[in-house]
C-alpha cells in the first residue's frame, strides 16, 4: 500500500486505485476532487455513521448558486434538477442528491 497527500487528504493506493482515507477527512465538508468521474467528494457524517460520498458530474455546467440577471434557461434548469432528485435530497446528508444540491445547485 502506498501512502500520500494531496490536499489536506490522505489517499492509499490499493489494487492500482486511488482510496481516500476516511480519518483524514472533516465531516460533511465537501471537496473538490480531481481524479474520477465525480467532481466532488464528502465524508458524510450523521447519528456516528461516517460515509464518503462521491457526487456531482464531472465537467458539467450546472447552474450554481441563484444569481442576479440569471437567465429563464438556468431557473429552469435548477428547477428541473430539484423536481427530479426531490425525493433523494429529502433523505439527507447521507445521500449524494443531497450534497449536489447543496454545492452545485
Amino acid at each position: 500500500m502506498v501512502t500520500q497527500s494531496v490536499d489536506g487528504l490522505i489517499y492509499t493506493k490499493e489494487m492500482g486505485k486511488l482510496k481516500i482515507s476516511k480519518d483524514s477527512m472533516p465531516c460533511n465538508k465537501p471537496k473538490a476532487q480531481h481524479s474520477g468521474t465525480k467532481s466532488h467528494v464528502v465524508k458524510a457524517c450523521s447519528n456516528g455513521v461516517e460515509k464518503i460520498i462521491r457526487f456531482g458530474q464531472f465537467g458539467a455546467s450546472t447552474a450554481g448558486k441563484p444569481k442576479d440577471g440569471e437567465s429563464d434557461k438556468m431557473k429552469a434548469k435548477r428547477k428541473s434538477f430539484k423536481a427530479r432528485h426531490g425525493k433523494n435530497i429529502a433523505k439527507g446528508k447521507m445521500s449524494a442528491a443531497y450534497w449536489a444540491d447543496k454545492v452545485k445547485w
